[in-house]
């Protein structure tokens, strides 16, 4: 064997003993008549110790060693005298009496540590390089983690794993496809599936009333540090169920989540309604970690005068408390974030109550001393405190203003490190209507069953119909979101035609769920988890790409294999493609 051991686990119980050890030279010292290497492998770093009195030859061989040769040593296992408590290995040593070299290494393009010197476009391109990094190895084997311990809950419960198709075909709704000609069938394609979605439902109308996948998932479109063109989702439906027990399934895979593998014991999940998330947060993935919720003042600042308040369908505001002597220049940092076009307010107002009881405003004009002060009550302020107000369009303005709430608890360090909150949102709008194209689009998908309630409403007041919705929000991020969905073919051929969908593209796009649902469908549904996200949020990170093997940048591409590139000119021939210049 080219090792007995690994670099992880040697300790004073193994004194005396001859082990052989194979990995990476990480460095190595000259200490005069000594050297040292490090040897890393997958487990962890073990110190060499090579003697020139005792064996000069195999002393200055190991000087001749580069970094990041494999090699394989053999020696024994000793007390180590300067010992390293960071180190599981650090009470040890090998002195080696052999050492073999396994291959030879260029020099690494950066340094193979912790905090290495390579930044990330350099890193990415060499990403075989970067996985040896302990802090990339722990990402990955923390995934690995939940992997398992999503399927041990999920095998548990009953539910089957059961592969569904890559290649499928393409659909109008949500974000773009990728495709994938057929050579076989020229002029027509393929789509890589954004989801198993309709596969998921096909499988309940099979009788497989639990189902799960951890699943490639493919969206082609604008990236960012939540997102990736391909991703991992935890994939799962159930028939023969209503919301509540949906909720209560996957509420416990995520508590079984946080004890295995943070060992974390968590309570019950709060929920709240889609309308309250807004209402109280400005967002529909609220970050519940601190407060700072929403007070609106529309009844105490409008009717003053004050143009851009009176002509606002929302006034509203938060409480940063303690900040009240934020200077001048803070302030305006504050007025040119919340004016950026991601932000997009068209402004900020404040009011400061001063640790000497006074209330200063940036409207004072508009508002007499009295007048602040009930402002003030409203929000419970007091002394030392500041509110921070936005107007303008209402939906508009919550999104903003949560922005805002948001960047105050990072200026503020109302978060802290490990702190994990869960929330349930629910009751989501089944549709949202898009000015520019003139119609519907569906807030979840086209399969999201409404209200049993609101049914009646897709004919009278379409905007007013709630989901079957539901989203698990943690710390701020969506983690999964899922639905009860339609399993009757007229309600489901009613909402294709509220989406704006003839029948005859209906029955194109979606004819073979739609006959399914002829054949005896359950009442079903399911959820679905962003599982690179999920894992993102339990490693502390703040980025997806740190949790994935192989991630592409932020234009979509592999630096390391230079992907997407051309083909041959004689593979697109095969497919009768002609590429337009």
């Amino acid at each position: 064997m080219l090792r007995t051991h690994t670099c992880g686990e040697l300790n004073m119980a193994h004194a005396g003993l001859e082990v052989t050890l194979s990995g990476w030279l990480q460095r190595s010292r000259d200490m005069g008549g000594l050297t040292f290497i490090d040897l890393r492998d997958r487990y962890g770093i073990t110190q060499l110790v090579f003697n020139l009195e005792v064996n000069s030859q195999l002393c200055m061989e190991a000087r001749k060693l580069g970094r990041e040769f494999v090699i394989s040593a053999t020696g024994k296992v000793a007390e180590r005298s300067n010992k390293n408590p960071k180190l599981p290995t650090g009470d040890i040593e090998i002195l080696v009496g052999s050492i073999t070299i396994l291959n030879v290494s260029k020099t690494p393009p950066f340094t193979i540590e912790d905090n290495t010197d390579g930044g990330e476009e350099l890193r990415m391109k060499y990403r075989y390089l970067d996985l040896r990094r302990t802090v990339n190895r722990k990402n990955l084997e923390l995934r690995h983690r939940m992997a398992i311990e999503t399927r041990n809950y999920l095998n548990n419960q009953r539910f089957l794993e059961i592969e569904t198709p890559y290649m499928i075909k393409s659909t109008p709704e949500g974000a773009r496809d990728f495709v994938v000609p057929s050579r076989m069938n020229p002029g027509q394609f393929y789509a890589l599936p954004q989801s198993p979605q309709t596969f998921k439902q096909l499988l309940m109308v099979a009788g497989f009333d639990r189902y799960f996948q951890i699943v490639r998932c493919f969206r082609d479109e604008d990236l960012r540090a939540d997102r990736q063109p391909e991703f991992t989702q935890i994939d799962c439906e159930m028939a023969f169920v209503t919301q509540e027990d949906i909720l209560d399934t996957f509420e416990g895979l995520a508590k079984h989540l946080f004890k295995s593998v943070l060992n974390i014991n968590m309570g019950d999940f709060p929920r709240i309604s889609y309308d309250e998330a807004m209402t109280r947060y400005g967002s529909d993935k609220p970050d519940i970690r601190f407060g700072m919720t929403f007070t609106e003042l529309n009844d105490l600042m409008k009717g003053k005068n004050f143009k851009v308040f009176d002509d606002a369908e929302l006034v509203v505001g938060i409480n940063a408390a303690g900040c009240s002597e934020y200077s001048r220049k803070q302030l305006d940092e504050l007025t040119e974030f919340v004016k950026k076009p991601q932000v997009g307010a068209s402004g900020l107002v404040y009011i400061k109550y001063g640790l000497d009881g006074v209330a200063k405003s940036s409207v004072d004009k508009f508002y007499s001393p009295e007048e602040l002060m009930t402002i003030l009550g409203k929000f419970n302020a007091s002394p030392g405190d500041l509110i921070l107000i936005l107007a303008g369009k209402e939906e508009k303005t919550q999104i903003a203003l949560g922005t805002l709430r948001l960047e105050m608890g990072k200026r503020m360090k109302l978060v802290q490190p490990g702190d994990f909150k869960p929330l349930w949102v629910v009751d989501f709008p089944l549709l949202e209507w898009d000015d520019e194209t003139r119609r519907f689009y569906a807030k979840h998908h086209p399969f999201t069953s409404p209200k049993p309630e609101d049914i009646a409403l897709l004919d009278t007041d379409a905007r007013s119909v709630r989901a079957n919705a539901y989203d698990l929000v943690i710390n701020g991020t969506e983690i999964g979101g899922g639905s009860i969905r339609i399993h009757n073919k007229d309600l489901q051929k009613k909402m294709f035609s509220v989406l704006g969908f003839t029948d005859e593209e209906a029955v194109d796009q979606f004819g073979f769920l739609m006959n399914a649902f002829e054949y005896g469908a359950p009442p079903h549904g399911g959820i679905a988890f962003g599982f690179d996200r999920w894992a993102t949020i339990f490693g502390g990170g703040d980025s997806i790409r740190d949790y994935i093997a192989f991630p592409k940048n932020n234009s979509g591409r592999d630096v390391m294999i230079d992907s997407p590139s051309t083909i041959k000119e004689e593979q697109l021939k095969e497919l009768q493609i002609r590429l337009v210049k």
